[in-house]
């Protein structure tokens, strides 16, 4: 079992940078995939950007590609998100996620584990 607990999140106008952190326990974080997900008010909980235990990635590329970049530190037990050029539309609860497996898992329901969350805010 892991738990997660992101920081990061605020408040930012239009064009800045945020990163977002998430913290896992547990002595197996490099064999996790890990994902990042985001929640707006009335929508569904979104697909943002993951890792695979190998450090390979994926975008959600219409919304985030090309702005948002995600890592991991393995001895830190650490994935972070870079959001840069944000924008209103990015305004959300980011939340990320733990699986092990396989490798390609963008769907929200293929994760075992979830953070708390943390509140990203973008003023125009």
């Amino acid at each position: 079992q892991v738990q997660l607990v992101e920081s990061g999140g605020g408040l930012v106008q239009a064009g800045g940078s945020l990163r977002l952190s998430c913290a896992a326990s547990g002595r197996t974080f490099s064999t996790y995939i890990m994902g990042w997900f985001r929640q707006a008010p009335g929508k569904e909980r979104e697909f943002v950007a993951a890792i695979s235990q190998f450090g390979v990635t994926t975008y959600d590329a219409d919304s985030v590609k090309g702005r948002f970049t995600i890592s991991r530190d393995n001895a830190k037990s650490t994935v972070y998100l870079q959001m840069n050029n944000l924008k209103p539309e990015d305004t959300a609860v980011y939340y990320c996620g733990a699986i092990q497996g396989s490798w390609y898992r963008a769907r929200s329901s293929e994760y075992d584990y979830w953070g708390q969350g943390t509140q990203v805010t973008v003023s125009s």
